[in-house]
């Protein structure tokens, strides 16, 4: 309503007839007969408002369109409490007299005439006219009121019928069907969190910004923004069709100015209503995160007294706020740990999806008869495990074709469930017993969930995207399923890495012999590979990525023997030529690392 503007009271019929509602129902038409009465004092301010003498014509133009606006909410909320209305009607005999109007029309006048009556009691003081009207119209609201409830007592029983309240307004359209809105293309998709005081939204919200760029929205400030826009006073007050509209309107600038965003988060959803229009106009663009959190454990976690909790969740679900979780796409119980709720999180904000990987043999990864047959009697043995192993790939060297017997690790990855790693361990153990001392066998083994919760090592991650862009797999369950990793998120996994990298460096330049050359050549060109995803350049290739690092701004060139003759040196024992230039290569990088950082 306007300030100090009269609260709308109903007949006493009337209102003894609305306390027989369902408790649902009841809150809904209460909800919904003050926000009619409140757009009924709202258009009559601005009716008075484009009367103005000093108003401009674009003024006068902006007036009109609120007003249209406001007329369309009134007849909008009308309709919806003659939807709740009309659980009050006895179905009576389809030849009962039909009566003009329906009961929210009748409510509808009489919230004017309350208006009415209050604005002619404010101008009798200098009014006369005025004056001589007051009577008169409290004489109207009397006889309105008794006729309102009359017609209730009919329709309860049955004695009369009321139209259809369906009331087909058009306004501002020019009789033209009206437009409806749509998602803009550059919003893909959007996280709505949901739930009552201190269930995690906020907490949950900012996770998903920091951890997948999420851009973090409120949807009080969105509707603000509309209303500022729109020229209207109070979103709130509108139906929740029209804050559905004005919600995805700002969503969709938001999205159009910054391209770039893929994912976007809003919150605080306390209107089961208007979120539920929302979703109609997103459909699966839109997901809905509730959090359910029994209120014990919130008041715990909120270190609050109970009284205030119980207080702010009476005022959300006063709105609905507690009915959203059955609108939801996602409820989560967030009673447990604060890993588990990340991993949910994660899933919900970067869905996996089933990838097509490359099979191939391990005969055909160039690898010695020796290790080939080992390696396939492995491959054997965890494909027979069933389902519990989803995936099994040899990565690094060996994924790249360029492994060197002797010199090379036997990088192996494993995806299994929990239950099946015992059984993992196992094989193992007979791959490294049948390869006897050809190779150096290096298993990671992850489980399933800790993918999908994105629990991943910068290297986990790298060779995640090199499976999805075609490296060979031993084996993989048909159904598997793998997060989606983007050339982003490699560059981010590089910066996390390389710090890590660079102090192992170090160390093992500390300790340089014949002992560490292995290890000092491995991570050199290993902290070239993650400089140069920094630089967003992607070389394979220890010779390839050494040449393309030295090419690096300020970098001087880094003279460094071919991987064949280091690895042949180290076969053979003899160190001493190729370790000084491999030590003076990682001194360059090093020094120009720390140049690089320096303050």
């Amino acid at each position: 309503m306007t300030q100090n503007s009269p609260p709308l009271a109903l007949p006493p019929g009337l209102a003894r007839a609305i306390a027989t509602l369902q408790d649902k129902d009841l809150r809904r038409l209460d909800d919904t007969i003050t926000r009619l009465h409140t757009v009924n004092g709202r258009l009559w301010d601005t009716e008075d408002r484009v009367r103005g003498t000093l108003l401009s014509a674009a003024q006068v133009a902006d007036c009109k369109r609120e007003i249209d606006q406001l007329n369309a909410e009134r007849n909008a909320l009308a309709e919806r409490a003659d939807e709740v209305f009309g659980s009050l009607a006895d179905a009576g005999r389809a030849d009962t007299p039909l009566h003009t109007e329906t009961l929210a029309s009748v409510v509808d006048r009489l919230s004017v005439l309350t208006l009415r009556i209050w604005h002619s009691e404010r101008a009798a003081a200098r009014d006369e006219l005025a004056r001589r009207r007051v009577p008169a119209l409290h004489g109207q609201r009397e006889e309105l009121c008794a006729a309102l409830d009359a017609l209730v007592a009919d329709v309860v029983t049955g004695r009369r019928r009321l139209p259809a309240p369906a009331r087909f307004k058009l306004y501002g359209r020019d009789g033209a069907a009206p437009a409806e809105i749509k998602p803009s293309r550059h919003l893909r998709r959007v996280l709505a969190f949901g739930g009552l005081s201190e269930c995690g939204k906020s907490t949950s919200a900012e996770f998903v910004q920091h951890t997948c760029g999420a851009q973090r929205l409120k949807i009080g400030f969105l509707l603000r923004q509309a209303a500022y826009r729109e020229g209207l006073a109070d979103p709130y007050a509108l139906s929740a069709r029209r804050q559905a509209e004005l919600l995805l309107g700002e969503l969709n600038r938001f999205a159009d100015a910054h391209v770039d965003a893929r994912l976007f988060t809003i919150e605080s959803v306390h209107d089961d209503a208007s979120i539920a229009e929302l979703k109609q106009l997103m459909g699966d663009t839109l997901q809905i995160v509730y959090l359910d959190v029994p209120f014990a454990v919130r008041v715990e976690r909120s270190g609050t007294p109970a009284q205030a909790v119980a207080a702010k969740d009476e005022i959300k679900m006063s709105r609905g706020a507690h009915q959203v979780a059955e609108l939801a796409d996602h409820v989560i119980d967030n009673t447990g740990s604060i890993a588990a709720l990340r991993a949910r999180l994660r899933r919900i904000a970067a869905p996996p999806a089933a990838t097509v990987l490359r099979v191939a043999t391990p005969y055909g990864l160039g690898l010695p008869a020796a290790v080939a047959s080992a390696t396939a009697d492995f491959t054997d043995a965890v494909r027979a495990y069933g389902p519990g192993v989803r995936l099994a790939a040899l990565t690094g060297s060996s994924g790249e074709g360029n492994w060197i017997a002797g010199w090379s690790d036997l990088d192996l990855l494993v995806i299994a469930e929990h239950e099946a790693i015992g059984r993992v361990h196992a094989a193992l153990e007979q791959y490294q017993t049948a390869l006897g001392g050809a190779a150096s066998l290096g298993p990671t083994l992850v489980t399933p969930g800790e993918l999908t919760a994105r629990r991943l090592t910068p290297r986990l991650t790298f060779v995640l995207h090199r499976l999805q862009q075609g490296s060979p797999v031993l084996h993989a369950a048909p159904d598997l399923e793998l997060p989606k990793i983007s050339r982003n998120e490699l560059a981010f996994a590089a910066v996390r890495e390389l710090p890590q990298v660079i102090l192992t460096m170090r160390r093992l330049r500390a300790d340089a012999g014949p002992a560490t050359l292995r290890q000092l050549y491995k991570h050199l060109v290993l902290a070239c590979r993650l400089l140069l995803r920094e630089h967003n350049q992607w070389e394979s290739g220890p010779g390839r990525i050494l040449a393309a690092a030295s090419r690096m701004p300020g970098l001087p060139g880094m003279s460094v023997p071919s991987l064949a003759e280091i690895a042949s040196a180290w076969r053979d024992g003899d160190t001493e030529l190729v370790l000084k230039p491999v030590c003076a290569a990682v001194d360059q990088l090093l020094a120009w690392y720390a140049s690089q950082l320096a303050a």
